[in-house]
């Protein structure tokens, strides 16, 4: 095996079966990308949506692709015809332009609610009070082309291992919350995105079902 294709599968060796690894690809050249796909892999992330166009015109067909960072919404037509998943999907207007570019495209779009759990400010990202909000709306009841199938959320960046899992601790907290409150019977609303390079063994432990993996995976990102 190559060697990015050697991480992805020393990676898959350590984690839960139950967890799935998201290779987050940003700024990785398709050589990269057509490796660890060569090899059985065929899921991997971006942050930026020119990036993300241009490789899924580039790469082949199979390949799925999740949006990991924040979307500005007049962007939402150039991923909604292929996108797989938005993880981080952090407003109520994001929601309605997805479900208008979904209809248009002819196909449902996959959302995780985006929390904001750190301590910085500039995470982007709902209060659980706010997404309770939007799910009680009438407004909400019209969306017809957007499956929301969990949570997705960004620890402080620091080396307090008491406060990152705490920050995720809320995060499956509130997870839990929306399943048992809105969530129950629907099957697809499993997905807790959280975790990535510097804390995924904590995440793990706290609940994720899904970790985003990019440095230690590609090595240091490209500028």
């Amino acid at each position: 095996m190559g060697l990015i294709s050697d991480n992805i599968q020393s990676f898959l060796e350590k984690i839960p079966e139950n967890v799935q690894l998201i290779p987050i690809s940003k700024t990785k050249p398709n050589d990269m990308i057509l490796d660890a796909r060569q090899h059985g892999f065929k899921v991997f992330g971006e942050n930026k949506v020119q990036e993300l166009v241009r490789k899924y015109e580039e790469l082949p067909k199979d390949i799925q692709w999740h949006m990991v960072g924040h979307l500005q919404s007049n962007k939402m037509k150039y991923i909604a015809p292929f996108v797989h998943l938005l993880h981080g999907v952090d407003s109520f207007k994001l929601i309605k332009i997805m479900n208008k570019e979904a209809k248009k495209a002819g196909r449902i779009l996959n959302g995780l609610f985006q929390l904001h759990i750190a301590s910085e400010e500039t995470k982007f990202g709902f209060s659980p009070d706010e997404i309770f909000g939007i799910l009680d709306s009438r407004e909400y009841a019209e969306i017809e082309n957007v499956r929301m199938i969990g949570v997705m959320g960004m620890a402080t960046l620091t080396n307090d291992e008491k406060v990152v899992s705490k920050e995720f601790k809320e995060l499956y907290s509130t997870y839990r919350d929306l399943k048992s409150r809105y969530f129950q019977n629907d099957e697809s609303f499993k997905e807790i995105s959280m975790g990535m390079s510097g804390d995924f063994e904590i995440a793990i432990k706290e609940g994720s079902s899904m970790i985003r993996i990019g440095s230690a995976i590609f090595g240091e990102r490209h500028k």
